[in-house]
């Protein structure tokens, strides 16, 4: 199998405007090389044209699949709403979050031709966008929560918890779809990010003209509140914000989460 990376797929997306299957199988067809795979792109005829698959896919629906230990979410992307809320379009995206599911990337690569029927019958550039696939381990559950809007999914939140039931864990995913965390806890946030904020509010505090001996708890009081605001663990739970997520996970452990909305 061709070596190539996440970030290989999406720099050839963003050069050629393939689909995310499509530039997948390029690489593994050029063995990894970018160049080569965004020749065979066109050589394929995947993007000969240029003008749909160049045109922005800001709509879309996503769908999330639990099955048995394996969870999935796929996002499904297009031009408009209207293809959006199709009876077709929303059937095909929870089929391909079952196949990725159950049967990994190569079941959903294995749908790579009825994505681009799709797209010819519907005459927009439609293809595959994020995706997510969780297996649990011994002792999790997998639980999920999507948000629906017009007949589509829009909101799709899967998480694994460790020594849980499932009640916990979709309650943590219907927090999780309406908080929209960026980050599981503290230590996930990259520590350049930390520092820029850290500045900021240091420097916000300098034009209030708060004195020098102050600063140091200024700043971290306020910083605790910007991680409160980002950080699962430490957000206050939607249905008793005198609760954090940490407290109301008790002895179980969230061990993951993802969320993909459309048009995010």
């Amino acid at each position: 199998m061709a070596e190539y990376t996440a970030k290989d797929v999406a720099e050839l997306r963003k050069r050629t405007g393939a689909g995310i299957l499509d530039c997948r199988q390029a690489l593994e067809e050029n063995g990894g090389d970018l160049e080569a795979a965004a020749k065979w792109l066109v050589e394929q005829g995947k993007i000969s044209a240029g003008k749909r698959s160049a045109r922005e896919r800001s709509q879309g629906a996503v769908a999330v699949v639990i099955d048995d230990d394996r969870g999935a979410i796929v996002a499904l992307e297009c031009e408009t709403d209207f293809v959006a809320k199709s009876a077709e379009f929303v059937q095909l995206v929870d089929e391909l979050a079952a196949e990725l599911a159950t049967g990994g990337e190569e079941g959903l690569a294995a749908q790579r031709d009825r994505v681009e029927k799709l797209a010819v019958t519907s005459k927009e550039n439609v293809a595959v966008g994020e995706t997510v696939r969780f297996v649990a381990g011994e002792g999790s559950v997998l639980d999920s929560y999507l948000h629906i809007q017009n007949g589509r999914g829009v909101n799709a939140v899967l998480v694994d918890v460790h020594g849980s039931s499932h009640e916990l864990a979709h309650d943590i995913a219907v927090h999780i779809a309406f908080a929209r965390p960026e980050y599981l806890r503290r230590e996930d946030v990259p520590a350049e990010r930390v520092e820029a904020e850290r500045e900021t509010a240091e420097t916000i505090a300098r034009n209030e003209g708060k004195p020098d001996a102050a600063l140091p708890k200024i700043v971290e009081g306020r910083l605790n509140g910007w991680f409160k605001e980002r950080v699962l663990l430490e957000q206050a739970y939607v249905r008793d914000e005198k609760r954090t997520i940490a407290e109301l996970l008790g002895g179980a452990e969230l061990r993951r989460f993802a969320q993909v909305v459309v048009g995010s």
